[in-house]
């Protein structure tokens, strides 16, 4: 028996209840999981989305719909809790990885074997590790502390998977061919596109009394505005990105959603995308990341 293990009280010795703790932090985690899966809906409800499947139409995509998004995002449910009590146990990149890989299994079994959610199991995933991570550090959560603990933990380990040749997707072939930033550089600079771009964004929207739907289409144009989204190189190539940076950085100088026409201007950016195939994924991945953040701050901080 180690001191301390016992505390005496009225006259007699009892065990700490440690169970407690641990039902604590299970029920975290759970949150953290259903808070993910929340914005991946968040992400895939909103409209208007240039290019994008929404509720109301297939975007751009010709081997999806919203269907087989809900059917993805079912599949997931349970990595995102794995994830984020890996993150508490202060497991490995290599573990981190492990879970997503057989996470995007699920994904692929459960909508036929279309990537819906690739990138997103890989960034949602890293940041549920990150925000457990702080969770056992006991540091209350903040945009800079989770991101801090994410390049803490697992930075080194990001770069070096940045650099590995391994990987054949198509986000890694179209990143070297067009110097393209692509989901593992983001990952390994620490996601700067949610923590300085869209979350700013997101939380500006809301602080101005405008509503979550007109927030999340706004940092949706600020990270068109400003990632090089691997997706639309790969449909469409430098002309498609060039394309994409350009509308949406027009439909933000007007004013983004704080203007009166905001909606027309969307849907004729949606109309223009859909017409040229090109579908910005990258840049709803980061939405859904972004949500998650901002999210988690709002129920757990």
């Amino acid at each position: 028996m180690y001191a301390g293990e016992l505390e005496i009280g009225a006259g007699r010795a009892f065990a700490p209840d440690w169970s407690d703790a641990v039902r604590r932090n299970r029920a975290f985690c759970i949150g953290i999981g259903r808070l993910a899966v929340q914005s991946l809906h968040a992400e895939l409800a909103l409209y208007p989305k240039p290019g994008l499947v929404s509720p109301v139409d297939n975007g751009s995509h010709d081997d999806m719909t919203a269907t087989t998004f809900m059917r993805s995002l079912f599949s997931l449910r349970h990595y995102f809790i794995r994830i984020a009590e890996a993150g508490m146990e202060n497991a490995t990149f290599t573990t981190l990885k492990r879970l997503g890989v057989a996470a995007e299994q699920r994904m692929l079994a459960a909508t036929g074997g279309v990537n819906t959610h690739r990138g997103a199991i890989f960034c949602l995933g890293l940041l549920c590790a990150a925000i457990g991570s702080c969770r056992a550090r006991h540091i209350p959560l903040s945009a800079s502390a989770i991101r801090t603990v994410l390049l803490d933990r697992w930075g080194e380990a990001l770069s070096a998977h940045m650099q590995s040749p391994a990987a054949d997707s198509h986000g890694l072939q179209v990143a070297a061919m067009h110097a393209a930033s692509g989901a593992r550089e983001e990952a390994a600079l620490g996601l700067p596109s949610v923590f300085e771009v869209a979350l700013p964004m997101l939380q500006q929207v809301v602080a101005a009394g405008r509503c979550w739907n007109d927030a999340r289409v706004d940092a949706l144009f600020s990270l068109m505005a400003h990632i090089s989204d691997t997706n639309v190189y790969h449909r469409g190539g430098a002309a498609a990105a060039a394309m994409v940076r350009d509308r949406a950085r027009r439909f933000l100088a007007l004013g983004g959603t704080a203007h009166p026409g905001w909606k027309a201007a969307a849907l004729d950016c949606h109309r223009a995308f859909v017409a040229s195939k090109i579908s910005p994924g990258g840049a709803a991945d980061l939405l859904a990341a972004t949500c998650l953040v901002y999210q988690a701050m709002r129920r757990f901080q």
